[in-house]
């Protein structure tokens, strides 16, 4: 089966996009279970793109294995240009510097206040005076449009959306070039999913952001993602736009994006937005 099935986005026809992730015939198992099987992705700069899939097929897997926390057994990730099986230490941190990670549910730590969350980044690989990080770790607070006076609650003081928003600051503490969000939405109401998709569409406009979305939220993907990957079989079956996906006759795609549950989309009203 050909990986990719779809067409390359629209918005990069015209002129070749830079890749800043690349993953090559990745290959990652547990035990005698494979999880994903050579797959392969770019991720263009500028584009938010959404990352979909039925529930245990790896997309989690996936973006651990890019961020190095869950090994590979074969394949190449690539990250700025750089293959990180072949850069140095220094290389490594480096790039890691310039990515951005939310966790699902946020993974705050429970034991230290919003500000000391933002600030977690800046203090393993930064060195900066407290006073200026205080006042980064505020400045991280208004971006993600949370009140100042947050600063110094604990996650347990903090509503799910709140929780959400910290995280993202902590995500953007270094002004990383690509951001990984792992269910951003997933237990929000849906005005509240709502304005964390905006504030994402908001910061990748602002920033130049690079934004890789894990999600199963049909609004999100239609609302904010420029571009989608199913996850299928242990590969990516396909990329293209929410047009695109409302064409296709995958019987789980189909399912996924046409079934009793999926939203109604009006592709006319979505192109005049565009």
């Amino acid at each position: 089966m050909a990986q990719a099935a779809l067409l390359t986005p629209a918005n990069h026809a015209d002129a070749a996009p830079e890749i800043v992730l690349s993953v090559r015939d990745v290959t990652v198992g547990f035990g005698e279970k494979l999880v994903l099987d050579k797959l392969s992705l770019d991720v263009y700069r500028g584009e938010i793109l959404g990352f979909v899939g039925a529930s245990g097929t790896g997309k989690s897997v996936l973006l651990r294995t890019v961020l190095g926390l869950t090994p590979k057994r074969g394949g190449t990730v690539t990250l700025f240009g750089n293959d990180l099986d072949t850069i140095s230490d220094e290389e490594k941190v480096q790039i890691d510097m310039r990515l951005g990670v939310l966790f699902q549910h946020g993974a705050l730590f429970s034991a230290l206040t919003v500000r000391e969350n933002i600030q977690v980044p800046m203090r393993e690989y930064l060195d900066l005076p407290k006073p200026l990080m205080d006042e980064l770790a505020l400045l991280k607070l208004e971006l993600v449009g949370l009140p100042r006076d947050a600063a110094d609650k604990f996650p347990s003081e903090l509503s799910g959306g709140m929780i959400k928003r910290a995280a993202l600051a902590r995500a953007l503490a270094l002004d990383p070039d690509l951001v990984f969000l792992d269910e951003p939405t997933s237990g929000l109401d849906p005005i509240g999913a709502a304005d964390f998709d905006d504030l994402v569409a908001k910061l990748r406009d602002t920033m130049g952001l690079t934004v890789y979305m894990v999600t199963h939220d049909l609004d999100s993907l239609f609302s904010v993602c420029d571009r989608i990957a199913v996850l299928g079989g242990k590969k990516v079956l396909m990329e293209g736009t929410i047009e695109d996906m409302m064409t296709v006759e995958d019987p789980w795609v189909k399912s996924y994006f046409r079934g009793k549950r999926a939203r109604h989309i009006d592709l006319s009203a979505r192109k005049n937005k565009a």
